[in-house]
Parts: structure tokens; sequence; C-alpha cells
């Protein structure tokens, strides 16, 4: 079978020359090494995203060097891109075409990669309209313990070989294997865009949001600060200008989203507030939990970020029974929290351990990433 970044690109495709082998090879080394030792690695490519989990020992293994877009096809909308690439490179390179990850991926460092993007599987503002980053993953070429590379998926989406393996990398925090490449689906930047604020409370925020929720409106973006309700509408000119039209309220700067996109909103600040943050994810028309602490609402109420001392099982428990969960996102607040993920259940955590053992048996792959002893 031909792989396809083995085949002639189009005229419009852009490509890289062949990687450098012998670097390649000395990866692939290494990780062989390892798996004959049992040396647990610990996989960095900026390190952008170190909070997001727990603490890893082992050897640190370098992704930061294997960059490069492998292949890009502005027709197709098609890109595939190595690890250790720079997604601030990456998406330079998407808007000189024109073009967008959709999924809108939140940095947290201006040398974040693309791997670690995956790896963390972390959305922006536009992803309950537009996606989150597993839906626009087509393949991914991964380097199992082995040490051999792997492709699963493929650049167009008609090719659905190991489709879900690819996916099943997105948020697997590299305890699963080494993400080597990735093809993504792009999409085209929208012609126009307008910021909004209405200012309102949150029950009347979520309201009208449950409202335009049924109607054909160009909406990209929904956050709740507590006091105003800030929108983005995004698509062709004459549906942002009519649909502002119609909901009134005052032009917003923005940067907004950016800020929200990478936690650098006062809400945010440690200095602002020292209380641990945890990050919410519900259905989105779940009501205001019962909970003491401050709340930042985003993805029109599917992602809450909270601020509180409450402990983290009283945390947990009303995300659950609210039929959602609670992430600890500051890791050096635990307060002698285990994970700070919601604990797995007795079946899920049999599974999660079963994957792990078939993908990763000698688990070299950043042990305890995500739970202790995965």
């Amino acid at each position: 079978m031909t792989h396809p970044q083995d085949q002639h690109p189009p005229q419009d495709a852009r490509t890289l020359p062949a990687r450098d082998h012998d670097a390649s090879e000395a990866l692939l080394e290494r990780v062989r090494q390892a798996a004959a030792t049992g040396t647990a690695l610990r996989l960095v490519g900026s390190g952008s995203k170190g909070f997001y989990g727990r603490p890893v020992a082992g050897e640190t293994l370098s992704l930061a060097e294997h960059t490069g877009i492998v292949n890009y096809d502005p027709v197709e909308l098609v890109v595939t891109v190595r690890a250790g690439t720079r997604l601030a490179e990456l998406q330079a390179a998407l808007a000189q075409e024109g073009q967008q990850l959709a999924f809108e991926p939140p940095h947290f460092g201006e040398d974040a990669t693309v791997g670690g993007t995956v790896a963390c599987g972390l959305s922006g503002p536009r992803r309950p309209w537009a996606g989150s980053v597993r839906d626009f993953v087509l393949g991914t070429r991964m380097i199992t313990h082995d040490g051999k590379r792997l492709h699963f998926g493929g650049e167009v989406m008609k090719n659905v070989a190991g489709y879900d393996l690819s996916r099943l990398m997105v948020g697997a925090q590299g305890t699963l294997g080494i993400i080597d490449e990735v093809s993504f689906k792009v999409l085209p930047r929208p012609a126009a865009s307008a910021t909004l604020r209405l200012e309102m409370g949150l029950g009347d925020a979520m309201a009208r949001l449950a409202e335009w929720g049924r109607k054909p409106m160009p909406i990209t973006g929904a956050a709740h600060d507590g006091e105003t309700l800030h929108l983005r509408l995004e698509g062709g000119a004459s549906s942002v200008a009519n649909t502002q039209a119609q909901l009134g309220g005052e032009p917003d700067d923005t940067a907004f989203w950016t800020q929200l996109r990478e936690l650098e909103l006062t809400f945010f600040s440690r200095r602002h507030d020292d209380r641990p943050l945890w990050r919410l994810s519900l259905p989105h028309r779940a009501p205001p939990l019962a909970l003491d602490g401050d709340t930042l609402v985003d993805w029109a109420g599917a992602q809450r970020w909270l601020r509180s001392e409450l402990p983290a099982a009283t945390i947990r428990q009303h995300a659950a029974q609210a039929g959602g969960h609670a992430t600890l996102v500051d890791r050096d607040r635990a307060h002698g929290v285990d994970t700070p993920f919601t604990p797995l259940s007795v079946v899920m955590d049999k599974y999660h351990r079963q994957l792990k053992a078939k993908l990763d048996p000698r688990g070299i792959f950043n042990p305890g990433r995500l739970y202790e002893g995965l």
C-alpha cells in the first residue's frame, strides 16, 4: 500500500525536504534502549503545558528539534506537521493562505508545539461551534514502545484506516506513545468578525444563549465574566452585520478571546486570586452550580472556570451531579489531591490499564502523567 506522503503532492501542495535520517534514527534508538532497560521517558516539547497533569519522573526526551511542515495542501485543506514544530509557526503558514486551525488551540507560551497541543487535547473558545482538537486530527504517525514508526489514519477524511487510534492520542498526554507527525484538517478564516459585550447577569445570559442556539446565528464565542456576556460573531460580512444589529450590545476588544484562550484575563491571575483554579466541563444548559467561589463561564456554559477553596471531592461531586467533571488546573495547589483529573471508575480504570499495557507494555512513556500507574 502506498502511503499518502510517498505520493507526488498536487501542484499547490508544499513539502519539506526529507527528514534528517540520522537524527530520526537516534530518536528511535533512544526509545528502543529505554524499552530494553525499562527506563521511563519524560516526553517534552517546549514544556508550555507542563502544569497540566501529574509530574513525571524519568529521563527527558525532547522533541523540540523534530520540526517542520511536512506537507501542506491549501486546496485540500490538509496539513501534515512534525510534533516539535512551533504552533505559532504552523498558524502563520496557514494564515498566509487565509486558513486556520478552527479549534483555536491555546499556546500557554510562545514556543508551544504541535505535539503538546495534540497530547493535551485542549481547545479554545470556538470549540462548541467548530469542534475539538480530536475532530480535526485526520491521522498521526507515532513512535511505539519498541522504537518503530506506525501510521494511523491519513491525510483525507475518507481514509479511515486507524482513524480512531489517531484520535486516541489526543489528550493521552504522551502516555500511549510518541506523537511523531500529525495531519490536520484546516478551514478557511472567516470573512468577517465582530466582538460584542452585553451587560446582563449569568442567568439571563444562559437563557439568551439557549434561545440563540436554536437560530442560525454565526456565534463562535460566548463567555460570561460575572457581569458581562461577551460574544463573538464570525462568518460572511452580511451575516455578521445583520446579527450584530439584531443583538445590539457594545463593540468589544477582540483581544478578549486571546486572553481567555491563554488564561491571561485578570480572573486567571494568581496575583489577583490565589485560590485553586478548576476547569469544569458540563452540559452547556446545566444551571449554575451551588459552589462557593468565583466563576467565569466559557463555551456558552459548557466550560466553567472556578476559583474556590472547597475540597476537591465537593467540587467533583457537584460537577458529576450536573453531568460533567472537574479538573484541577493548578497542579502545585493540589492540597493532597492524587490527580488533577477526575478519578476513574473501576470499569474505566480497567480499560485504561488494558490500553496502556497493549501500547506501552514496559510503561516507559510519561508514566503517571494522567493517573498513578498509567
